[in-house]
């Protein structure tokens, strides 16, 4: 069964409109929830709001508030607040194209995947995915969510489309103030080499399966291992310790080790040719047999 999307609307070009809905791209179910639990009964904690001086609340005594000095603030209700919220067109207006290099890592924010909702926005859907792919362009838009404003980025993902929230700009601090006291160095050319031929060495496609979160599932496996009353079959690897290493001794001995690990074709290929050579040796040593 499909999941629910959780946003339908229209994605808008110009004066183009086309019926969208609107998934997560993330999933969260692997996200281990804790909780503080008293130990002697069990019981988990839980917390109540108090004000200094007057003790434990009431929720319908309690609005919000914005500290502009220490112990001082501006007092908001809900109902101002909601007043602000901005009405949604329930559309997604595209106002601009750019190269896919243009959109700083830093502006990424949330994915979502973006699919055509019923069979007359099949059409348009599949003009705008094969535009934006031949075109090599991203399109940046508004898009109106939970009453807030938001910058989005609508790009091609394999058979459909990905839309990914931004950032907006003073939400992203500048580099410049924390790598302006990265000191100048003169690198070694022998060791800057080397390390450009170990990362040419190590280069390949990108295969997030095969990073594992072993933290998250060490934690799954004791939880799982105490609700069943067993013994934890938990693999710790060893943390290796720092220590100061010299960098053209660790790049000569990188690259030596990276050498010696043939590449699954080549060594498919080395096997292979092992094989052909084996099997004409033996060709060459065993008689023919004489026909009878």
């Amino acid at each position: 069964m499909a999941p629910r999307a959780f946003w339908t609307g229209n994605l808008r070009l110009s004066l183009v409109n086309i019926p969208v809905r609107l998934y997560p791209a993330t999933n969260t179910e692997r996200k281990i929830e804790l909780h503080q639990i008293h130990e002697p009964t069990g019981k988990r904690i839980r917390y109540q709001k108090v004000a200094p001086g007057v003790g434990a609340v009431e929720n319908e005594d309690i609005i919000k508030g914005y500290e502009y000095e220490k112990g001082k603030y501006v007092l908001l209700d809900q109902k101002e607040i909601d007043e602000l919220k901005l009405e949604s067109k329930q559309t997604i207006e595209l106002v601009r194209f750019v190269e896919p290099s243009a959109i700083d890592a830093r502006y990424f924010e949330k994915p979502y995947y973006l699919l055509p909702d019923g069979d007359a926005a099949e059409e348009g859907y599949a003009i705008m995915l094969k535009a934006l792919n031949q075109a090599d362009k991203v399109g940046v838009g508004n898009f109106i969510l939970r009453g807030q404003s938001n910058i989005v980025a609508l790009k091609p993902c394999g058979k459909g489309l990905l839309l990914e929230i931004l950032r907006h700009a003073d939400e992203v601090k500048s580099a410049d103030t924390f790598f302006e006291e990265v000191p100048e160095v003169k690198v070694d050319k022998e060791a800057l080499e080397l390390a450009v031929e170990l990362i040419g060495r190590k280069s390949g496609a990108f295969e997030p399966e095969k990073f594992k979160d072993e933290y998250t599932e060490a934690v799954w496996e004791l939880i799982n291992a105490k609700i069943e009353h067993r013994s934890p079959t938990v693999e710790t690897g060893e943390v290796p310790t720092a220590k100061v290493i010299n960098i053209m001794d660790a790049l000569k001995k990188s690259v030596k080790a990276q050498g010696k690990q043939a590449t699954p074709a080549k060594a498919q290929g080395k096997r292979a040719a092992a094989s052909r050579s084996a099997a004409k040796k033996t060709s060459r040593a065993t008689p023919k047999r004489k026909s009878a």
